[in-house]
């Protein structure tokens, strides 16, 4: 049933249901397997296999409701290309190595069992962090409005995002399988403009998924709060802020901080 402004928050409310269960299903399917590998770094790649349920589970839930069905592919297409390309990624990358240090040194001074300490810390928090950051995402399904330039420029700048993302983790990966580049900082490519090329693609494909999902000044307001989380993860959670701690102590990399932009792409400084 629609209001006023065109939007059916009836039909929007009954799907959040499903999605949170979808999103559940994920971590706790992930939290099984991690128990029995004994390692708990393979939650990274249910967090781009969340979002990419929680986009599916959204476009099946909103079936019957009379939502722009361009925009409904789009935005779950969207969501599922950058949701399994990061999940291979971060697989791709963690083959061959033990536990994730973060993960250790967290269980080790877990008060209690450290296994439902990582349950409750690690796998249910992110499930509620992939169901709230997808809000713009399962509210696209519901949008009747077709397809509008404010839409369309979200898809643009998830194109940006996506490039940034998926150009400078390929760019990362080649410099450091390279021996000739152990121990140095890597400052090529994507890289020479800013320290974190695959945290602002982050920050431009969720962005960008949000300006696809506003139909209305209503939805706009109910939903913001999803992108304003993802950047607050991506520059003060465990994105930026942690990697800066990890690598500071490293030859060269106050240098390399001195002439690169922290995060927005900016020409190096002399």
């Amino acid at each position: 049933m629609s209001t006023a402004d065109g939007f059916p928050w009836g039909d929007f409310a009954a799907g959040l249901p499903w999605s949170a269960s979808a999103a559940l299903a994920v971590m706790l399917v992930t939290f099984a397997v991690a128990v029995r590998k004994g390692m708990h770094r393979i939650v990274d790649i249910a967090w781009g296999l969340g979002f990419t349920t929680v986009a599916v589970t959204s476009l099946l839930a909103s079936s019957g409701a009379d939502g722009d069905p361009v925009r409904r592919v789009l935005v779950t297409v969207l969501t599922a290309v950058w949701g399994l390309r990061l999940a291979g990624h971060i697989n791709r990358r963690g083959r061959g190595h033990g536990e994730d240090p973060r993960y250790a040194r967290m269980l080790a001074k877990a008060p209690g069992d450290p296994t439902l300490y990582a349950l409750r810390k690690v796998y249910l928090l992110q499930g509620a962090l992939v169901w709230l950051v997808s809000l713009p995402v399962q509210a696209a399904h519901y949008v009747p409005e077709p397809m509008g330039r404010l839409a369309w420029a979200g898809v643009a700048l998830w194109t940006v995002g996506m490039f940034f993302e998926a150009v400078g983790d390929a760019q990362l990966a080649r410099f450091k399988a390279a021996p000739a580049n152990r121990g140095r900082i890597m400052d090529q490519g994507l890289w020479r403009y800013t320290r974190h090329p695959n945290y602002f693609g982050d920050f431009c494909v969720w962005w960008g998924l949000f300006l696809l999902a506003v139909g209305s000044l209503a939805v706009a307001a109910a939903v913001v709060v999803a992108p304003l989380v993802m950047t607050l993860l991506l520059t003060r959670g465990s994105g930026q802020r942690l990697l800066e701690q990890h690598m500071s102590g490293r030859p060269g990399y106050a240098a390399y901080v001195a002439r690169t932009s922290g995060f927005f792409p900016l020409p190096p400084r002399s």
